[in-house]
C-alpha cells in the first residue's frame, strides 16, 4: 500500500512539474507572435534644418479589428494622428482621435493622407536614423489594448519616393 501511495505521489509531482514547465515555456513565446498588427515600410520624412515637425508613415495591418488610438515617440514632445484633406481647393491637415484598422486589411499612412505628426522635435533627425514610434491599439471590443513600438527610418523626401517605386 505504501508503495502505491509513493508511486501516486511521484506521478502527481511529475504532472505538476510538467504543467509548470509548460506554463514557463508558454510565457517565453516571443512577443512578436502576440503582436496585434503587422507594420511595413515605417519611415519618417527628414525635416528641413530648424524645422520642429516631421511626418511619419507606414502600412499597418491589424490581425483583427482594431483602432489606432494613440501614438508617441521619445524624439518629439507630442505625436498625433492626422489626416490631410482637400477643402475648397486648399490642402488642410487636421488631427484625428483614432484610425480604424479593419482586420486583415492594410491601412496606409502616407504623405497627403493619413499620417503621424511628430511635433516639437527634441533632436535633429537625419537620414538613416531610426525613430521609435509607440502605437496604442484598441480592440473592437473597446476593452483590450495593445501597445508596441516600431522603428521608423528617417529618409529624405526624394529617397522615400524612390523607395516606394520599387
Amino acid at each position: 500500500m505504501e508503495r502505491a501511495s509513493s508511486a501516486s505521489n511521484m506521478i502527481k509531482r511529475a504532472l505538476q512539474n510538467s504543467f509548470i514547465a509548460f506554463i514557463v515555456c508558454a510565457c517565453m513565446v516571443p512577443a512578436v507572435a502576440a503582436q496585434p498588427a503587422s507594420v511595413r515600410d515605417a519611415w519618417v520624412r527628414a525635416p528641413a534644418p530648424g524645422q520642429k515637425v516631421a511626418g511619419a508613415y507606414m502600412e499597418i495591418t491589424g490581425r483583427t479589428n482594431y483602432w489606432l488610438i494613440s501614438v508617441a515617440s521619445p524624439v518629439a514632445a507630442r505625436a498625433e494622428l492626422h489626416a490631410t484633406t482637400l477643402d475648397g481647393g486648399v490642402m488642410k491637415m487636421r488631427p484625428l482621435e483614432k484610425v480604424e484598422l479593419p482586420g486583415g486589411k492594410p491601412v496606409k499612412l502616407a504623405p497627403g493622407g493619413l499620417h503621424i505628426m511628430l511635433i516639437d522635435l527634441r533632436q535633429s533627425l537625419k537620414r538613416g536614423d531610426k525613430v521609435p514610434i509607440t502605437l496604442t491599439l484598441l480592440r473592437d471590443d473597446l476593452v483590450n489594448r495593445a501597445v508596441f513600438t516600431v522603428h521608423a527610418e528617417v529618409r529624405e523626401a526624394a529617397a522615400a519616393k524612390e523607395h516606394h517605386q520599387h
